[in-house]
């Protein structure tokens, strides 16, 4: 029986062993796409005990901060939502933590909990119920005590060499300015242009956005869908001029209805007037923001990412309670293929088309962004058009090697730019060291099996490609 988490942890063969510890392990990380606040990395923050790192809790405002991975963990166990996002004492919740965990078997939860209590505190031992006390004393110590653990510290020691926030249009973007400012970070911190507020012409509170990316860039109003066009891109070479790599769009669905200008300013004053638009309206409108947005990429080389296929807030009675973003989302069935590859056309056929990844939450997607990607690669750059790391529910051991064998198979997966955290937490750099265990014995099955030949120069270029060479050219480091 092998022992837990050790050294070789998921790593099955010499090889596999081989590739990760003398070339994986050692590369520093690119975090293109996370949600960490630059606020707390300007300020260095330090948090006061785990619970306040893993699981969060109520802001002052109202809304809701911390993992909702551990919040559905958590549910699913039958804890009561005060321990969840609650305020009862931060042990309690601790302890209420670890008893759901330990249920978690297979569950990514549980590898990346214990890979960061390894990582980050030197903890030995595993998280369970009897081990609550003296994790929480240890963490507690570290956290208030060892200048490794600020938000900087944990950062520098996870060798992170770049950091892609995601940022609204509207933000005044002034600690990415002070960051850029501070010769004390070493390492890259730069915005992400999440435009979905001025796209999603159907779903409440479109027309006050408006009105406040309308103020961002001081006017008054936008009347026209030419006038939301000309916002957007003030606000993006905004965000290119503080060294913005990649747009980040996370729709339902993805749609392309190409239609006049007329028609598309009819349906948007539509809306600014409180009326409501067709479904149909509503496409032609995102169509023209999208090819607008995918023009400017293009001319400010920003990579474009489209998420799509997730079923957000179902629980209605939740999302009344605790608002977006809290863990009541699904993934959706969509059948928008056809309509990306009629946007990446569009621009192709215009010669604009920009560097660009696609992520679906619904995994049966897989074989068709495989097929997709193909259809618009060029000389610009290897892997143009990517197949994105496995997102969200798929963020799982299988769920990275299915992305990955689907990408190997239809594609070139040694031009792969790699794992994202897509988190939260400042912890969650141990999400890459779990990809590049996965990654590494994967390869290394493939080459015992007798299916890759034990070409070292190749390997490590792949190896060390996708773990941080690929991402760095990509964008631009």
């Amino acid at each position: 029986m092998k022992q837990f988490m050790d050294k070789d942890f998921l790593l099955e063969t010499e090889t596999a062993r081989h590739l990760f510890h003398d070339y994986a392990e050692k590369m520093p990380l690119v975090d293109y796409h996370c949600h960490i606040p630059p606020q707390e990395i300007y300020e260095n923050r330090r948090f006061e005990d785990i619970t306040q790192v893993w699981l969060g809790g109520e802001n002052p405002d109202g809304s809701f901060f911390g993992d909702h991975y551990k919040w559905r963990v958590m549910r699913s166990n039958g804890v009561d939502e005060e321990y969840i996002t609650g305020h009862k004492p931060g042990k309690e919740r601790l302890k209420k933590f670890a008893e759901s965990v330990e249920m978690a078997i297979g569950n990514p939860m549980y590898h990346w909990c214990n890979l960061e209590l390894r990582k980050f505190f030197g903890y030995e031992g595993y998280l369970s119920p009897e081990s609550v006390d003296e994790i929480w004393a240890l963490t507690s110590d570290k956290l208030q005590n060892d200048p490794k653990l600020t938000v900087r510290g944990l950062i520098e020691q996870s060798n992170v060499a770049f950091i892609g926030t995601t940022d609204d249009p509207i933000d005044s973007l002034e600690w990415h300015e002070k960051i850029a400012a501070d010769p004390t970070i070493r390492f890259k911190v730069c915005p992400s242009f999440r435009p979905d507020k001025a796209i999603n012409i159907s779903k409440p509170g479109f027309a006050a956005y408006i009105g406040k990316l309308a103020r961002s860039v001081g006017k008054e109003s936008l009347d026209t869908a030419q006038d939301v066009c000309t916002a957007l891109t003030e606000r993006l070479e905004f965000f290119a001029k503080l060294g913005c790599r990649a747009s980040d769009h996370g729709l339902d669905y993805i749609p392309f209805r190409p239609a006049s200008e007329e028609a598309v300013n009819a349906a948007y004053q539509k809306v600014m007037a409180g009326g409501e638009i067709t479904v149909e309206e509503a496409e032609a409108y995102q169509t023209y923001i999208l090819l607008h947005l995918g023009r400017e990429y293009h001319r400010l080389n920003i990579a474009m990412q489209l998420h799509y296929a997730c079923l957000r807030n179902v629980n209605e009675r939740m999302y009344a309670k605790m608002g977006p973003d809290t863990g009541f989302d699904m993934i959706a069935q969509t059948t928008c293929g056809g309509d990306i590859a009629a946007l990446l056309s569009a621009l192709d056929t215009e010669g604009q088309c920009p560097k660009t990844i696609l992520y679906s939450l619904n995994p049966a997607d897989n074989e068709q962004l495989g097929t997709l990607i193909g259809c618009f690669q060029s000389s610009e750059i290897p892997g143009k058009i990517q197949h994105g790391s496995a997102w969200w529910f798929n963020d799982t051991k299988s769920g990275m090697e299915d992305q990955m064998r689907s990408l190997a198979n239809l594609g070139l997966l040694g031009n792969f730019v790699g794992m994202l955290t897509d988190s939260r937490s400042f912890l969650s750099y141990a999400r890459h060291d779990y990809f590049r265990r996965i990654l590494c014995n994967l390869i290394g099955n493939w080459v015992e099996n007798g299916e890759y030949p034990n070409n070292e120069a190749a390997l490590k270029k792949i190896v060390e490609g996708v773990c941080y060479n690929n991402a760095a050219r990509y964008f631009g480091l």
